[in-house]
């Protein structure tokens, strides 16, 4: 059979050495996005003046932002720590489906933000990444030179044609993250055009500061995202491996550890529900 029973991830190559002292960056943005991100949704969940429906879309946001990072961070803690390399190939598989089924909820989610309706459609472009990858015969080894089961990570080790995989791949990032910002651009050019005919400048400073948050979310999702699709088909010669490893970890790591951050300050009823949370004893 040229289906390997496991693969071995390999952490970062060329950075071995250096393994243990990259985890702890890692470990610290991972604890800060599971504190920040469950704090978050218990504020939502508890204080009734925050059950409406843009916290609600916060909520759902934080929710995802936890499963995304969980889907991938204790698996590379791991190697990074103890290197435990080896992975089941079903399991890789089951990891690579929830990596790319969690990010692209993520986008859903921002995009519901931003007034539009879709959220299915992640989990429907993303299952074929798992039917195209199991069929191809794995007669190269089993090391992956990646600390998690990436969809072309996968790939790229086989020894059949994966120029399918590849197409698939760029065209559910495209269908994904570019009809999404296409949407959002859409929709907050409208906010923005409304925002700016308000007459009273509190309720302009109030919208604009919102409208700031989200913006800020969307960037940090969509640019170490488009890097990582991207260098995976056209930078394969000029990236060193180990930029496109790290930038991998970061797109799947970096929003869930500033979104609640950013939201919880750029948001004002939800920077004042926090300090008086904290402070309610005083």
């Amino acid at each position: 059979s040229l289906t390997p029973a496991s693969f071995i991830l390999n952490g970062i190559p060329g950075l071995e050495e250096v393994h243990l002292w990259i985890s702890f960056p890692l470990f610290t943005m991972y604890s800060i996005a599971l504190t920040g991100n469950f704090g978050l949704m218990y504020l939502i969940y508890s204080e009734e003046v925050l059950h409406k429906p843009m916290y609600i879309f916060l909520a759902l946001l934080s929710f995802t932002d936890v499963l995304m990072c969980t889907s991938t961070l204790p698996n590379t803690l791991c190697i990074l720590w103890l290197n435990l390399k080896e992975i089941d190939f079903k399991t890789c598989l089951a990891q690579m489906f929830f990596v790319h089924t969690f990010t692209g909820m993520e986008s859903g989610v921002l995009m519901l933000m931003a007034g539009m309706l879709t959220f299915l459609r992640g989990v429907i472009l993303v299952i074929p990444f798992t039917f195209l990858t199991k069929r191809l015969p794995y007669c190269r080894g089993n090391v992956i030179p990646h600390t998690y089961c990436d969809h072309m990570s996968v790939a790229k080790i086989s020894c059949g044609n994966v120029q399918i995989n590849a197409i698939y791949g760029l065209m559910v990032a495209l269908l994904i993250g570019g009809f999404d910002i296409l949407c959002i651009t859409v929709s907050y050019t409208m906010i923005l055009r409304a925002v700016v005919s308000l007459s009273s400048a509190d309720a302009r400073q109030k919208a604009f500061s919102t409208c700031t948050a989200h913006i800020s979310a969307i960037v940090i999702t969509y640019v170490p995202a488009f890097f990582t699709f991207f260098t995976h088909r056209f930078g394969r010669h000029t990236i060193p491996p180990h930029i496109h490893i790290i930038m991998a970890n970061l797109y799947l790591l970096m929003p869930p550890t500033m979104n609640p951050i950013v939201y919880g300050v750029k948001t004002k009823q939800i920077r004042e529900t926090v300090i008086r949370f904290l402070f309610k004893g005083k």
